[in-house]
């Protein structure tokens, strides 16, 4: 059998489209795009007789995009939004620009920099600029990877190379570690307990991994900043949940105890990329994350 390959509209038809769409103008796409409003309307013609469909229609002065015109729109959004981020990749990759990585701020500060001069000395080309940011969904415009915890579905617009499971747990003080060798969970919840705004369903969900009442929690302070939460904990103001990579170096030190261990939730730690490109640098530093994370 013989497939037949059909060709694909030209590039500056689909760019014409492209901003026709979002301006929902073709005065105002012929001025984004530096050409005539004739030129642009000729683009869009010619699109629409290749693929034999209607793409706007004319609602009084103005146009609106048709069902098929959407349909074409969200791809054309996406595409253009990946080649122009894959370019600027390419170019800053090109100049010697570091690689952006974003990640929260308690992340951070509490598991990345302790560790960077580890990772300089097994990736000594590898140079990074870190961000603190929010776990937002959508990697912003300047950022290269994302370092997130988060439970799949992975956005179909983004590469996330899994790195490690969540693992959470309470985290307190010694002096309000239970005097017991095997100190029962249910004796938790005659402590003061903390949390993070962020992250509300935290202690529930270890309740319900230790067959404990969620009804019975009383939670006695929420902070804003998981930091906060954890600074609060070390001065023994209650009894914190959190994952078990940011309390690592405070567990070893003794600065914290966590008699009950910790359990692993749905949510991954990952590394976001933007698009599917898989870029050497952020896959070279995704290696390292996940020796590191294991050790």
């Amino acid at each position: 059998m013989t497939r037949v390959l059909h060709s694909l509209p030209s590039l500056n038809a689909l760019r014409a489209f492209d901003a026709a769409a979002r301006e929902l103008s073709i005065t105002r796409a012929a001025e984004c795009l530096h050409v005539t409003h004739g030129a642009v309307s000729r683009q869009i013609r010619q699109l629409e007789e290749q693929l034999g469909v209607q793409l706007f229609r004319r609602v009084g002065r103005g146009i609106e995009l048709t069902d098929s015109g959407h349909r074409l729109y969200r791809t054309t959004q996406e595409s253009f939004s990946q080649l122009e981020r894959a370019c600027n990749a390419l170019q800053r990759e090109a100049a010697g620009a570091p690689l952006v990585l974003s990640c929260s701020g308690s992340f951070l500060a509490r598991w990345f920099i302790p560790r960077l001069d580890q990772l300089k000395q097994d990736c000594p080309e590898l140079e990074l600029h870190l961000t603190a940011s929010e776990e937002e969904q959508t990697l912003r415009p300047g950022i290269d990877a994302a370092l997130r915890f988060a439970s799949p579905p992975w956005p179909s617009d983004q590469l996330v190379i899994d790195l490690a499971p969540e693992r959470i747990g309470p985290v307190m003080h010694p002096k309000l570690v239970p005097s017991t060798s095997q100190p029962d969970p249910a004796a938790l919840l005659q402590l003061p307990l903390l949390q993070t705004l962020s992250r509300p369903q935290a202690w529930p969900l270890w309740c319900h991994a230790q067959n404990l009442a969620v009804s019975e929690l009383t939670i006695g302070q929420s902070f804003e900043h998981l930091n906060y939460m954890l600074e609060a904990a070390l001065v023994g103001l209650g009894v914190a949940i959190a994952p078990e990579y940011l309390v690592e170096e405070d567990l070893r030190t003794g600065r914290l105890a966590a008699p009950w261990g910790f359990i692993e939730t749905e949510a991954r730690l990952s590394l976001w990329l933007p698009g599917e490109t898989e870029s050497p640098r952020a896959l070279q530093l995704a290696q390292w994350l996940k020796k590191a994370l294991s050790r």
